[in-house]
């Protein structure tokens, strides 16, 4: 059974210097993290990263759903559509911010691979609250 989603999707940054130039990210969903989306952004391989690092946004997977169609969101991620076919998505940290531009067939088909695996409604008989309490209680 599958588990997990990964689909490539080339965002580019309107309100950088290069508003153009497409970078290759990773929409990722995993069925364990049942109300998650994750945007993950490749890292410049070095020897303290090594080739597969990942810098990852974890944000609502329905906050990036109904992004598509209206502007939804408070605080550290907003989403929004964009002009032609495009969803914005904001991401905002203590050092910063950006506005990140995917398109919205890429973002549409990763939204309905996730849905597939865990359907909407049904994203709490997915939780394993007994394995996520004894990481915690490992870690305390």
């Amino acid at each position: 059974m599958q588990l997990s989603t990964v689909r490539p999707v080339p965002v580019t940054f309107p309100e950088s210097a290069a508003p153009d130039v497409p970078v290759e990210a990773e929409l990722r969903f995993d069925a364990s993290l049942p109300y998650a989306a994750c945007l993950a952004f490749p890292l410049t391989p070095c020897q303290c990263t090594g080739e597969a690092a990942r810098v990852c946004w974890y944000f609502s997977r329905e906050l990036l759903n109904e992004g598509r169609l209206g502007p939804v969101g408070n605080g550290d991620v907003k989403v929004r559509p964009g002009p032609a076919g495009e969803v914005l998505i904001t991401l905002r940290g203590p050092g910063g911010g950006s506005l990140v531009s995917a398109p919205e067939d890429l973002v549409t088909a990763f939204l309905s691979d996730s849905f597939t695996l865990v359907p909407a409604g049904s994203e709490s008989e997915h939780l394993d609250v007994d394995a996520a309490l004894a990481r915690l209680l490992a870690t305390g």
